[in-house]
């Protein structure tokens, strides 16, 4: 089994009209063994900005408080908050210093611009190579079935309500085909005046 995959916990983030979703399982566990129904996968690092660290547990946490200094740094320096697009890029530099002995996490960006109101979406390899979609992007052991689903069900410019209800269907039928991944899930649906979070039930087996 991959180092990848050891934890288990898969993301999944999408776009809508004028609002961005993230979700993610709620499990960690070590291997087929499930230890806990409450690990945090997704962080709030804005106002209207999330991060998603799938991957390695321990990892996840480190490049967290990481991103957590190096941006708290920025806000001192240049005096203003970080845009979306300004933290793809940090995390991305961040990630290629450590090439020759990388985090194991592919971290995912979502948010809307401070100033256009873009939901704006991205995720990264292990060494920061960045992929900026305009509809989904998927990250965890459950990808290949995230991938499926997405594209089955994801439409352009869905309203926040459909956003939700697309972002949680496809990744509880994807959970569901994924051994290490389930065990419940929670949504981010983020808006220009308001953040939503839901839980949703899956199968606990």
């Amino acid at each position: 089994m991959s180092i990848m995959t050891y934890n288990g916990g898969s993301i999944v983030a999408m776009t809508g009209k004028n609002c961005v979703a993230i979700a993610c399982d709620k499990r960690f566990g070590i291997q087929g063994t499930a230890l806990a129904d409450n690990f945090q996968k997704i962080f709030q690092v804005g106002s209207h900005m999330y991060v998603g660290l799938p991957g390695l547990a321990t990892d996840t946490q480190t490049v967290y408080q990481k991103i957590r200094f190096r941006q708290n740094l920025y806000e001192l320096k240049e005096n203003r908050k970080m845009s979306p697009k300004v933290l793809l890029a940090m995390i991305s530099n961040m990630l290629y210093e450590r090439r020759f002995g990388p985090y194991f996490v592919e971290p995912m960006v979502v948010g809307l611009d401070p100033e256009t109101a873009e939901p704006i979406i991205g995720n990264m390899d292990l060494i920061g190579c960045v992929n900026q979609p305009s509809d989904f992007v998927v990250g965890g052991p459950c990808s290949d079935q995230l991938y499926g689903m997405c594209e089955t069900l994801w439409e352009p410019n869905l309203e926040p309500d459909d956003l939700f209800e697309t972002i949680a269907q496809a990744l509880v039928n994807a959970c569901e085909r994924n051994a290490v991944s389930g065990w419940g899930a929670v949504v981010y649906i983020i808006e220009q005046d308001k953040v939503t979070v839901r839980h949703v039930k899956t199968r606990m087996d």
